[in-house]
């Protein structure tokens, strides 16, 4: 009973000041606020990772071929680099880890179907490429490439789902036809994928990628009707690119044996392509280890902020109390005149201080909540806003999507009441060692 009746004095005596009441908690209000949001950011760019890591599979090694330094192409009439046929065929032949492989050509090309049109990429592939990526067709009617196509140069293609929709949004795209100016031809479709999500960058080395105006054909069908040299026109000069393969997606036998293959082909690699630095080597287990160390560099940075927050909402605390035990002393000495007892002082003014400390906690845990929807608005802000400062942000950043760690919620408002409460012990202590004749001619 003596703790309910010391909790309503300490409600009211908080109540009559409330703006300095107010700022009182707002410093563990920000601390348990800044902890909950940054580990949720943390945790939603941990499970992006995490999720594109388990798409590409653990036992999953990828070859790309990469733009050289333009000292490195000074003196050539065409930009030739990259991965080669004959490339694939040495990985093979040398490496015994190594299960399949998987080439991919990529060609930016404009589909058009009557009046409709899109942007996109042209992916050269073979059947394995549809089980390496965990793609799935839609419907029964529908397939992905199959050897035959390959063999015979059929005309056929896969659509991905934002072709659909932007090419047929009306009718089923099976059997029709889409065609590709550039190179005058027409693909039949076959199969529409189901939606698939972009990829992030991987490991510095890969760009991320959207998949959702891809078209895929027989590699050997692209190689015949397009060839391995582009040409594209760009400020009134046209420029020549040849490469044989964009990528080469490899499997291995086991995890344990990732970082070995992965170390044999970047060796076989720098061995035949010399120092021109036009291919990327990149294993898929990077990204876990990617996520948990951007995991733990959210959570390093929440806990920093946090502390510092809660420890300037302490001192706050502890600067307001000590103005509260000097402004209140009269009232402390009649209290001990009446026969209130020492530790009658300190329970009051502890009691004040778990009251600021749980009302600040709390509120920041509420917040904390909307932390997800503030945090896409604000980056909907920069995004709309400051588009130039949007793309320098790092990816990670940009596209994460913030997830609640619950666990987290609990420990940070037990910390910040603990913290009230040390900060609120030295004024209470103070207060109930005044000499209550001196607190009586106190004015």
């Amino acid at each position: 009973m003596i703790w309910l009746r010391t909790l309503r004095l300490g409600v009211k005596s908080l109540a009559l000041h409330p703006l300095r009441s107010g700022l009182t908690m707002l410093g563990i209000l920000i601390g348990v606020w800044s902890v909950i949001l940054l580990t949720a950011i943390g945790q939603g760019a941990s499970d992006q990772v995490q999720r594109q890591f388990e798409s590409l599979g653990a036992t999953t090694i990828i070859v790309r071929s990469q733009k050289p330094p333009e000292e490195k192409l000074a003196g050539m009439s065409a930009s030739q680099y990259g991965l080669l046929r004959s490339d694939m065929d040495t990985l093979l032949a040398t490496v015994p880890t190594i299960r399949t492989a998987i080439p991919i050509r990529e060609i930016r090309r404009q589909f058009t179907y009557r009046d409709r049109m899109i942007d996109g990429r042209l992916v050269g592939c073979t059947p394995g490429y549809a089980e390496v990526n965990t793609l799935k067709v839609r419907g029964q009617s529908g397939r992905f490439l199959s050897d035959a196509d390959g063999i015979n140069l059929d005309t056929v293609c896969v659509i991905a789902a934002g072709v659909a929709e932007r090419l047929f949004p009306y009718e089923e795209p099976l059997g029709k036809r889409v065609y590709i100016p550039e190179s005058k031809d027409y693909y039949r479709v076959v199969g529409v994928l189901e939606a698939r999500n972009p990829s992030a960058a991987i490991g510095g080395s890969l760009d991320s990628q959207d998949f959702s105006a891809d078209i895929y054909v027989p590699i050997e069908t692209l190689r015949s009707r397009v060839g391995d040299t582009i040409v594209t026109r760009r400020s009134g000069q046209f420029q020549v690119e040849i490469m044989e393969l964009n990528q080469i997606t490899l499997q291995v036998n086991s995890v344990d044996e990732v970082k070995k293959t992965k170390k044999m082909i970047e060796n076989l690699l720098n061995r035949s392509h010399g120092d021109i630095n036009d291919v990327a080597v990149v294993a898929p287990l990077e990204l876990l280890e990617q996520a948990k160390n951007l995991r733990l560099m959210f959570l390093g940075i929440g806990v920093l902020i946090a502390c510092i927050s809660l420890v300037v909402g302490g001192i706050g605390i502890m600067n307001i109390m000590l103005a509260s035990v000097t402004e209140r002393t009269r009232e402390i000495g009649i209290r001990r005149a009446l026969g209130a007892k020492q530790r009658d002082i300190v329970r009051q003014f502890l009691i004040e201080t778990l009251v600021l400390s749980f009302a600040g906690a709390g509120l920041g845990a509420l917040l904390g909540f909307l932390g997800p929807w503030m945090y896409s608005q604000l980056i909907y802000v920069v995004k709309e806003g400051f588009p130039d400062k949007f793309a320098a942000l790092p990816e990670a950043i940009r596209e994460a999507e913030p997830t609640i760690v619950y666990e987290i919620i609990p420990l940070a408002m037990i910390i910040a009441v603990v913290v009230g409460l040390f900060s609120g012990l030295y004024p209470a202590i103070r207060a109930a060692k005044m000499n209550p004749i001196d607190a009586l001619r106190h004015e």
